[in-house]
C-alpha cells in the first residue's frame, strides 16, 4: 500500500471515530458534542425562538427567566446564544450592577419591579433578586434578618408575578467543583476573558462550600410548585445551552404565527441624483 493510500485509509478512520464518538456521547453525556451537531441543533433551536417571539409580540405575552448559578458556571453562554437572532427589543436582557446608595434605602424588590416586562416582552435576567439569597447573604451585604425575610417573602413575591399572567422560569446552573476551577484557571490565562474574574469571584472559589449550603437553603424555600427551579447541569457548556433552550420553549405554549412575506417596492428613481465624490475619512481596508 502506498504512503498516499496508507494516509487516506488513516484519514477515513479518523473520521469514522469521530463520528462514532459523537454517537456515544449522544448515548452517555460522556464526551462533547461534534461541532456541526451542536451548531445545526442550536440554528433550529435559534429559529424556534424567532417563533416565540413573533407569538409574544403577536399575543402581549410576560414572560421573565431567571439564570442563576456559580460564577463560572455559562449563565452568558446560554444568554449570548439566546439572544443572538432575537431582537432586543422583545428579548430584554437586565444584567443590574451593584446598588446606588438610594437604591440601599428602596424595598429590596422595588429596582427589580421596575425591570418587568410589559405586554410583548421577554425580560431575561442575568442575576436577579436571588442576589439576595446567594452573594449578599455569603458576603454579609445584608443581615440575617433581611436573608430570613427574603427566603420567606419571596415565593408570595413571584406567586403575585405568576397570578397576575407573568410567565416565570428560574435556572439554576449547576457547575462542579472541578469544572469551575479549571474555568477560573482558564480566565486567568486568557487575556481576552481576564476581565470575567474579579475579586468577587475569586473569593466565590475560596467559599465554594458557603455558596454550596446558601445554595441548598434557597433551593429549599423557593422551589415551589408555581414557581419551580429547573437545574441544568453544565459542565458540558454545549448540551447545557441546548438543553436549556429547548425546556424554555417547551415550557411556553406559543403557537407559530403565519408568516406573511412582504414584496419589497421598487427603488424610486433618481430624478438627477448623483454620487458624490466622498472626501470624508475611511476606514483603512486590512483585509
Amino acid at each position: 500500500m502506498s504512503k498516499k493510500a496508507k494516509k487516506e485509509k488513516k484519514s477515513k478512520a479518523a473520521d469514522v471515530a469521530g463520528k462514532a464518538g459523537d454517537a456515544k456521547a449522544k448515548d452517555d453525556g460522556t464526551q462533547k458534542l461534534g461541532k456541526k451537531e451542536y451548531e445545526a441543533e442550536l440554528f433550529n433551536l435559534q429559529v424556534e425562538l424567532v417563533k416565540l417571539q413573533d407569538w409574544v409580540k403577536h399575543t402581549g405575552a410576560r414572560i421573565v427567566i431567571l439564570f442563576e448559578g456559580r460564577d463560572a458556571a455559562g449563565k452568558g453562554g446560554i444568554i449570548k446564544r439566546i439572544m443572538e437572532r432575537v431582537s432586543p427589543r422583545v428579548f430584554r436582557l437586565v444584567a443590574l450592577p451593584s446598588p446606588t446608595e438610594r437604591q440601599k434605602t428602596q424595598l429590596y424588590a422595588q429596582r427589580y419591579i421596575e425591570q418587568l416586562p410589559a405586554g410583548g416582552e421577554i425580560v431575561i435576567f442575568d442575576r436577579s433578586w436571588y442576589n439576595r439569597a446567594g452573594v449578599e447573604h455569603v458576603m454579609g451585604f445584608c443581615g440575617d434578618k433581611e436573608y430570613q425575610k427574603f427566603l420567606k417573602g419571596c415565593p408570595a413575591f413571584e406567586n403575585f408575578l405568576v397570578s397576575n399572567g407573568v410567565i416565570l422560569l428560574k435556572y439554576w446552573l449547576d457547575v462542579s467543583e472541578q469544572e469551575q476551577h479549571k474555568r477560573f484557571l482558564g480566565r486567568i490565562e486568557d487575556p481576552s476573558k481576564r476581565w470575567k474574574l474579579s475579586p468577587m469571584d475569586l473569593e466565590s472559589h475560596r467559599r465554594w462550600y458557603d455558596y454550596s449550603r446558601a445554595r441548598d437553603a434557597m433551593l429549599a424555600a423557593t422551589d415551589v410548585p408555581f414557581a419551580p427551579w429547573y437545574l441544568v447541569p453544565s459542565d458540558d457548556k454545549k448540551r447545557a445551552r441546548l438543553n436549556c433552550i429547548s425546556h424554555i420553549l417547551s415550557n411556553i405554549p406559543y403557537e407559530e404565527i403565519p408568516y406573511q412575506a412582504p414584496k419589497l417596492p421598487k427603488r424610486q428613481k433618481p430624478k438627477g441624483y448623483q454620487e458624490p465624490a466622498l472626501k470624508h475619512q475611511v476606514v483603512p481596508q486590512r483585509w
